[in-house]
């Protein structure tokens, strides 16, 4: 089973280095694009956009219009500081923004619970593969359902 954490340390941590590389790009780092950042790290699960909506809308005396919130979501993706989970249409913090990379992902149908793999083997079998095929990869993704050692410890105790 995974060790416990301490998560508001990865919530620090993800705006810290957001701060950091918005600064370094000279774009800005908005209080709405902060805050969606900090919904995304929230937990290490999934989050929709509405579902981001919300939380945001209960910490403040307006209620963004979704919009705002997909705007914000679109810069931070941009800026490799989200990724998007396409088959649950929903986001998680990117653990290393520091680089550009496509994140792949194993996710837990039980917890929901995303781990991202940032995995060259993964990237260079796809290209082998797409070459053989004569094909143009634009944006390799793989995610991988499945289930986690916590949740399969937990199984394995009922």
């Amino acid at each position: 089973m995974p060790q416990p954490h301490d998560h508001q340390h990865c919530i620090d941590d993800a705006m810290a280095r957001a701060r950091e590389l918005c600064l370094r790009r000279q774009v800005k780092f908005t209080r709405i694009r902060e805050q969606v950042l900090a919904c995304v790290w929230a937990n290490h699960q999934p989050v929709g956009a509405y579902t981001i909506l919300e939380e945001i809308a209960k910490e403040s005396d307006r209620r963004p219009a979704p919009p705002t919130v997909y705007r914000a979501l679109d810069f931070l993706l941009d800026n490799g500081l989200v990724h998007r989970i396409a088959s649950l249409n929903a986001f998680v913090g990117c653990k290393d923004p520091s680089h550009h990379h496509q994140g792949h992902f194993l996710i837990c149908r039980q917890c929901r619970n995303v781990i991202e793999l940032d995995a060259d083997i993964i990237n260079s079998a796809i290209s082998t593969a797409a070459t053989q095929y004569g094909f143009v990869v634009e944006t390799p993704c793989v995610e991988v359902v499945g289930c986690c050692a916590g949740c399969r410890e937990l199984s394995d105790n009922e």
